[in-house]
C-alpha cells in the first residue's frame, strides 16, 4: 500500500506490538472469568502491521481503529465491536467474526478466506466525532464509496450475516456460504459469488452490473435475476431442476436402493444396479449408511446430501455436483470422482485407499481434476488417492494419511497439513 493510499491517523494511538499482547493477556483472562482480566478497548487504535494471529478478542471493541495490513489470521473475533474500522489489506483468514459489528467498515484488499462471518452485521455506518467546536465531522472521511470493495470473502461463512446497503463493489465471495445473508440495496457491481451458496439469501434492488453468479447456488434466493447475463449464470443452481428429478425414477427410491444392494450382494444375478446419471436428487434422498457399491451417477447433482458411512466403493461418479456433501466415515475405495464438484464437502474419517480386488490387484479412488477447495479431510484415509491436476485450496488435510498420494500438478494453495505431511508431500509431489 503506497503511503498516498493510507488515511490520515494522527488522532490514532499507536501501541507496540509488546503493549498489544499485555493487552490481549488481560481480555483472553477476562474472557476466561480469571484474575486479573480486563476487557480490551482497542477503539480510535493504530494497530496497524501488528499480529493478533490465533488469539481470542471476541466481545473486544475496536471503534474506529486503523487495522490496515493486520494480522488477525486464525483470531477468535466473536461479537466483536469493528464499527467503523480501517480493515483495508488485513488478513482475516480463518479467523471467526460470528455476530461482529463490522458496520461502516473498509476491507478494501482484506484477506477473508475461510472467514466464520455468521450473523455479523455488515451495513452502512458512520462514524462522527465531536470537533472541539461541539460539531460533528465524519471519521475517516477520505474512504470513497470505491475505497470499500475488493474484499476477499472466498470460503467465508456468511450465513445470516446482515449486509444491507453494504458497498462490495469488485469483492470476492466465490466458494462463500451465504445462507439467508441480507444483502439488500448493496452495491456489488464487479463482484464475484461464482460457487457460492446464496440459499434464501436477499440481494434485492442491488447494482448486479458486471455481478458472475457462476455454479452459485440460488435456490429462494431473491434477486432480479433478469439483470444478469446467461454467461454469469452458468451452471447456476435454482429452484428449476438442472436435469430428471427423483419424481422421474422408475419407482421411489427406497425400493431402488433394495434392489441395488441386493444386485451386490448376488454379483449381479439378482435384482438391479442404481443408475442415477444425469438426475438432480438435491434436498431428496437420504444416503447415509446404504449400500451405494458400484453405482452409477455420472453428472448427477448431489450437492448437499448425506453419504455418512454410506458404502461407496469403485462407485462412478465422474462429473457429479456434490458440493457440501457430508462423506464423513464413508467407504469410498476405489470410487470414481474425476472432475466432479466437491467443494466444502466432509471427508472427515473416509476410506479412500485402493480396493483390493484379488491376485495384488487394486483399484485406486480417482480425484483426478475434482474441485475439492474447503474440503475437510480431518482424519481421512488417502493413501495412493490420484489428485492429478485436482483443486485443494484451503482443504485441511490435517491426520489424513497421504502416503503415496499424487498431487502432481494440484492447486495446493492455503492448505492445512501438518509438519509430518508436509515432508511426505515433497516426496509424492516428485
Amino acid at each position: 500500500m503506497s503511503d498516498n493510499d493510507k488515511p490520515e491517523i494522527s488522532t490514532k494511538i499507536r501501541i507496540t506490538q509488546e503493549q498489544l499482547d499485555v493487552m490481549i493477556k488481560k481480555h483472553e483472562n477476562y474472557a476466561a472469568g480469571r484474575m486479573g482480566g480486563v476487557k480490551a478497548n482497542l477503539a480510535y487504535h493504530d494497530l496497524s502491521g501488528l499480529s493478533l494471529a490465533k488469539r481470542n478478542l471476541s466481545d473486544a471493541d475496536f471503534t474506529g481503529a486503523y487495522l490496515c495490513e493486520t494480522d488477525f489470521r486464525d483470531a477468535k473475533l466473536d461479537r466483536a465491536i469493528l464499527f467503523c474500522v480501517d480493515a483495508r489489506h488485513a488478513n482475516f483468514r480463518g479467523a471467526s467474526l460470528s455476530r461482529a459489528d463490522l458496520r461502516g467498515a473498509a476491507l478494501r484488499g482484506a484477506n477473508l478466506v475461510g472467514t466464520n462471518m455468521a450473523g455479523v452485521d455488515l451495513r452502512e455506518g458512520a462514524l462522527a466525532n465531536a470537533s472541539g467546536g461541539g460539531d460533528l465531522k465524519a471519521s475517516l472521511k477520505d474512504m470513497a464509496v470505491t475505497e470499500k470493495g475488493g474484499a476477499n470473502l472466498s470460503g467465508a461463512n456468511l450465513s445470516d450475516a446482515k449486509m444491507a446497503g453494504a458497498v462490495a463493489m469488485g469483492s470476492n465471495f466465490s466458494d462463500a456460504t451465504m445462507k439467508s445473508t441480507r444483502l439488500q440495496s448493496s452495491s456489488l457491481k464487479g463482484a464475484s459469488f461464482n460457487g457460492a451458496d446464496l440459499e434464501n439469501a436477499d440481494l434485492s434492488r442491488c447494482d448486479l452490473e458486471g455481478v458472475s453468479f457462476k455454479n452459485a447456488s440460488l435456490v429462494g434466493t431473491s434477486l432480479n435475476i433478469h439483470e444478469i447475463s446467461a454467461e454469469n449464470l452458468e451452471g447456476a443452481l435454482t429452484t428449476k431442476p438442472m436435469g430428471r428429478t427423483f419424481r422421474d425414477l422408475p419407482m421411489p427410491i427406497e425400493q431402488l436402493l433394495v434392489l441395488h444392494e441386493l444386485w451386490v450382494n448376488s454379483n449381479g444375478q439378482k435384482g438391479q444396479v442404481l443408475d442415477l446419471g444425469g438426475f438432480d436428487l438435491r434436498q431428496n434422498p437420504v444416503f447415509a449408511r446404504a449400500c451405494l457399491t458400484m453405482m452409477r451417477g455420472v453428472g448427477a447433482i448431489f450437492y448437499g446430501l448425506d453419504f455418512t458411512k454410506a458404502q461407496l466403493q469403485t462407485a462412478d461418479l465422474q462429473n457429479a455436483d456434490m458440493r457440501q456433501v457430508n462423506f464423513s466415515q464413508a467407504d469410498m475405495r476405489g470410487i470414481k470422482l474425476g472432475n466432479a464438484k466437491l467443494t466444502k464437502s466432509d471427508f472427515r474419517k473416509a476410506n479412500l485407499e485402493p480396493l483390493a480386488i484379488g491376485a495384488g490387484r487394486k483399484l485406486p479412488t480417482n480425484l483426478s481434476g475434482a474441485a475439492v477447495r474447503y474440503a475437510n479431510f480431518g482424519g481421512a484415509n488417502l493413501r495412493e488417492v490420484n489428485f492429478r491436476n485436482a483443486d485443494l485450496t484451503y482443504a485441511n488435510l490435517v491426520g489424513a494419511n497421504i502416503t503415496g498420494a499424487d498431487f502432481k500438478n494440484a492447486e495446493l494453495e492455503g492448505i492445512a497439513i501438518s509438519p509430518e505431511q508436509q515432508d511426505i508431500l515433497k516426496i509424492v509431489r516428485k
